[in-house]
């Protein structure tokens, strides 16, 4: 296949891994980056050897950036979306796909007027991980799926993140910045949601920097840090969800769990691509741990983009798809809303779980 051309539009702390990877995937070619401070779009240019660094409207402008691959903080990345569909180019967002269900519809439906395709991260869950746990289910090793249980318990970013001040605003927090991987996997693995119950808190008010570009700058927080929920999936599985920053003494809870007819799995850390992968059959004592049946087992994020390229060529539907992105958006925004209002919120958003990876996929790919 032809290389789709990309243009990379956010140049911060993320947008590394990106730029390594689209230069190892058979699929794709950077061909232009781009950021509000133009200075850092042309450091990465030099690091990653692209051979244009320019303003957001350039590269937008240019007839030969084919997708755009968005990296702009969230409450950027609807605005971006849409004026990059409107120049004619396909869009991959980093998480989450908007801040708000408005902004996020929005993008759907302008890329279905266009006849472009919107992808969003994370990719996590086609890494060898949780490819390995979806065929597990699917190839009925627990039975049927009763019930999930999934924690993102830690502290905040302020202690590592040279520029946390975001993750405190709207669109940020242990939800919209974490739990995309979660709820990803576990729509990915047990299909969609049908109604969602929560309670939210934010337990400080103000959060110090220790990081060392602003260290000892205060943050202002304006959004919930500890948020915990229910969900039901169209299935009939109970799921269990915390996502937090207020975990100051630290955690030793699993990061998902998957619970059967016929035994559990141990699903990975969604924010990784790899394993481990355990296995426990009812009635053993004994937790076993099971080989990586798919590859891009190392961090390859990005690998969503690429197959969204491979989706074009092949004409058919992409795995990290905006769909799949605004079905996590609103639950995300569910759980807050079920808090706020004390009662259930039923999700009015449907998504089909992605078709799974091919086993040989990082051979043909890469």
């Amino acid at each position: 296949m032809n290389k789709v051309k990309v243009g990379i539009i956010g140049c911060g702390n993320i947008s590394a891994i990106y730029f390594k990877n689209c230069k190892l995937y058979r699929g794709l070619e950077v061909v232009a980056c781009a950021d509000i401070d133009v200075s850092r779009a042309q450091a990465r240019a030099e690091e990653f050897g692209v051979p244009k660094a320019c303003s957001v409207e350039e590269l937008l402008a240019d007839p030969d950036v084919e997708m755009v691959i968005n990296l702009t903080i969230p409450a950027a990345h609807a605005e971006i979306c849409q004026r990059a569909l409107h120049a004619g180019k396909h869009v991959y967002v980093e998480k989450p796909l908007a801040v708000t269900r408005e902004d996020g519809r929005k993008t759907l439906e302008l890329a279905k007027e266009k006849n472009l395709l919107v992808g969003c991260a994370p990719d996590t869950f086609l890494g060898g991980g949780i490819q390995t746990s979806i065929k597990l289910i699917r190839d009925g090793w627990i039975g049927e799926p009763l019930a999930a249980t999934a924690f993102m318990m830690a502290r905040g970013p302020e202690g590592w993140h040279p520029d946390p001040v975001f993750f405190y605003k709207q669109g940020g927090g242990p939800m919209f910045d974490m739990g995309p991987y979660y709820l990803t996997a576990l729509v990915a693995m047990l299909g969609p949601i049908n109604r969602i119950a929560g309670m939210t808190k934010k337990s400080f008010p103000e959060r110090r920097i220790t990081s060392q570009a602003k260290y000892g700058e205060m943050i202002q927080v304006d959004i919930p840090t500890h948020v915990a929920g229910l969900l039901e999936f169209d299935s009939g599985a109970i799921g269990t969800i915390i996502t937090s920053f207020d975990i100051m003494g630290g955690a030793d809870l699993p990061r998902i769990e998957i619970y059967g007819s016929e035994g559990s799995l141990s699903v990975p850390d969604p924010n990784t691509f790899g394993g481990p992968v355990r296995f426990r059959r009812k009635g053993s004592k004994e937790w076993g741990e099971i080989p990586l049946t798919h590859g891009f087992a190392e961090n390859s994020r990005s690998v969503g983009a690429l197959d969204m390229a491979l989706a074009i060529a092949e004409n058919r539907p992409h795995r990290a798809s905006g769909d799949l992105a605004y079905h996590v958006l609103e639950a995300m925004h569910g759980f807050h809303d079920a808090s706020d209002q004390a009662s259930h919120y039923v999700m009015q958003s449907k998504c089909a779980s992605p078709e799974p990876m091919p086993l040989d996929a990082d051979s043909l790919w890469l």
